[in-house]
């Protein structure tokens, strides 16, 4: 069903008109193969989790492809490895557009894959779960970044969003759950990790047992926002940390989980190098953790861990629905470079931390995530810390919080709500 217009959409039609071949990477269920057949009606559709298809590719391509000639579309088109090869002899020789189109839910596989044989000759899109604008339908698609010019378009096209936030952060961003209202959220994530860990994570992980592997989904869902400390996990599921870390990268390559890279400048020599995890939705994530409702989420212990969590991926998805590759554009800041004087005039190390860091144009945009409803200048103090990084400007500085409108609290510094993103 196809009832909720996805911002990628004009992306996607516009890549296809002058590519050889697209290609749309993201988790199970968020609506790709959707999306494609929805624009690409036209174009014949196979799809690799058929087995007697997934077969019939590996074990003669060349056969495959005579039998399946393009405009073809292809979905979880990771699965065949060998395709990529015969698919880079097909697109060298036509000068045409839209012959390929390819969806895999395996994100840094698929990716893998095509630099390695289509690099140059196909455009790669991802998409993620519903955003806060696709849900409240709002038309606006440009990155997040707290500059003057995004908040004067961004104010153009404001909606505020009614009801409970926490509803939707309970409920997740997959879109069945909205064009389908009355789908039961147990039963949706329920099904999802049944369906998830029998269609791809046994044949990737091999692991001994379902409980053990849901028992590694559940503590690393525990974590979310957190530093990842590979120690903490295996003492907790009671597996080596070799394994956890490769269960983890497993759940990085099926877009369920973010990896945030540290901010290291040389200047800032006691930064932490450890990266932060977070879920990528937080319906599954509160499935797994147990908070079975969005008022116990509200008032839980995870509250703050959970809002931060889907702030930060309400920020990737507005790259993403702009077409825009955000790893090289978002950090996040932890160290102990900040000093403070004592009453005495003796200068102590405090931690300093920054929740998200964009770099654009040179520019580093500090932003702060609080659940509060009364933001305060002191809750951004950390961003003098970049100050000091060469060759850099520090922007204008956010705090993202519950606040029902946007709040100058310094010259350089602005408090909005979510209804900003």
């Amino acid at each position: 069903m196809y009832s909720i217009k996805r911002h990628i959409e004009p992306i996607a039609k516009r890549r296809a008109q002058n590519s050889k071949a697209i290609a749309l990477t993201g988790p199970r269920q968020v609506g790709k193969s959707t999306l494609f057949k929805h624009i690409f009606n036209d174009v014949r559709q196979v799809t690799f989790d058929d087995d007697l298809l997934l077969a019939q590719a590996t074990e003669d391509v060349g056969m495959f492809m005579l039998n399946n000639p393009p405009p073809l579309m292809i979905d979880e088109v990771q699965k065949c490895e060998s395709i990529f090869n015969r698919l880079k002899i097909e697109l060298d020789n036509t000068e045409s557009y839209g012959n390929y189109y390819l969806t895999g839910s395996q994100k840094l596989q698929l990716i893998e894959n095509i630099s390695e044989s289509l690099a140059g000759r196909i455009s790669l899109l991802e998409m993620e779960g519903l955003s806060l604008r696709e849900i409240y339908q709002v038309d606006y698609n440009q990155h997040f970044v707290p500059s003057e010019e995004y908040l004067r378009t961004r104010e153009e096209k404001l909606k505020k969003f009614k009801g409970d936030i926490w509803e939707i952060i309970h409920r997740g961003s997959y879109p069945e759950l909205y064009s389908n209202p009355e789908k039961e959220w147990v039963d949706f994530y329920q099904s999802y990790v049944k369906t998830y860990l029998e269609r791809d994570v046994n044949k990737l992980i091999k692991a001994k047992n379902h409980l053990t592997f849901v028992k590694f989904m559940t503590a690393v869902a525990a974590r979310t926002g957190q530093i990842l400390n590979y120690s903490s996990i295996s003492s907790e599921v009671g597996i080596n940390e070799v394994t956890i870390k490769e269960w983890v990268s497993i759940l990085e390559k099926s877009g369920l989980v973010y990896i945030l890279k540290p901010y290291t400048p040389s200047v800032l020599s006691r930064a932490i190098k450890t990266p932060k995890l977070y879920f990528r939705d937080t319906g599954l994530c509160c499935y797994l953790t147990r908070w079975l409702t969005p008022e116990t989420l509200k008032n839980g212990a995870m509250s703050g861990a959970m809002f931060e969590t889907f702030v930060i991926n309400e920020i990737l998805k507005s790259y993403a629905n702009e077409g825009l590759d955000y790893d090289f554009d978002v950090f996040f800041y932890n160290g102990k470079d900040k000093k403070k004087k004592k009453d005495n005039g003796e200068e102590i190390e405090i931690d300093g931390e920054i929740d998200l860091i964009i770099h654009e144009n040179g520019i580093l945009y500090p932003i702060e995530i609080k659940m509060t409803t009364k933001p305060q200048a002191i809750m951004a103090s950390e961003f003098e810390l970049l100050d000091g990084v060469p060759e850099k400007k520090r922007g204008m500085g956010a705090i993202i919080c519950m606040t029902d409108r946007k709040l100058y609290l310094r010259e350089n510094l602005v408090a909005l709500p979510l209804f900003y993103l």
